[in-house]
């Protein structure tokens, strides 16, 4: 890879910089909201799993009530 000055350098990265499709804003909230709703699903399946593992370990260990 040739080496370029600092100046080109620059010339460059502002020409790629260019060339990025930026979301929309009603894109970006959307995604956002997914990311938010992906979270609590997630959060929701560990905690019930978790429950049903608690439950299955102490019925095995005999430690349920």
């Amino acid at each position: 890879m040739a080496k370029s000055n600092p100046l080109e350098f620059l010339q460059q990265v502002r020409t790629e910089a260019g060339k990025v499709t930026w979301p929309t804003r009603r894109e970006t909230a959307i995604t956002t909201t997914m990311v938010f709703i992906m979270a609590i699903l997630a959060a929701i399946f560990f905690l019930v799993a978790d429950m049903i593992m608690n439950w299955g370990v102490g019925l095995l260990l005999g430690l349920s009530g």
